[in-house]
């Protein structure tokens, strides 16, 4: 029974760093594996160093991103932080505009 009493502590612990730190910290990994599965060309984007662009090619694990006019870089999928604009949501504008 006291080894019960020395245990708890430590099972207490644990639960608490599993619930606060461990389980967000996996749904956000999967939230982001998620956004770089369906990542489209149009899509408009920013990098984890901050570079802002739209998306002309995929292939495999390397996306061509244009930051400017005639100004494209290469980058693998992992360094994409966020996606801003998707392209369903930059056609929808383009709609809209015309009207």
């Amino acid at each position: 029974m006291e080894y019960l009493y020395a245990i708890l502590p430590w099972v207490l612990i644990f639960g608490i760093f599993w619930f606060f730190l461990i389980r967000p910290q996996q749904k956000q990994k999967k939230e982001h594996q998620n956004m770089l599965d369906n990542l489209a060309v149009g899509d408009k984007i920013v990098t984890i160093g901050g570079i802002k662009g739209k998306i002309i090619k995929i292939k495999d694990n390397n996306i061509r991103l244009r930051v400017s006019s005639n100004v494209d870089i290469d980058f693998i999928k992992n360094a994409i932080s966020r996606v801003t604009e998707k392209n369903s949501d930059i056609k929808q504008k383009e709609i809209e505009e015309k009207e």
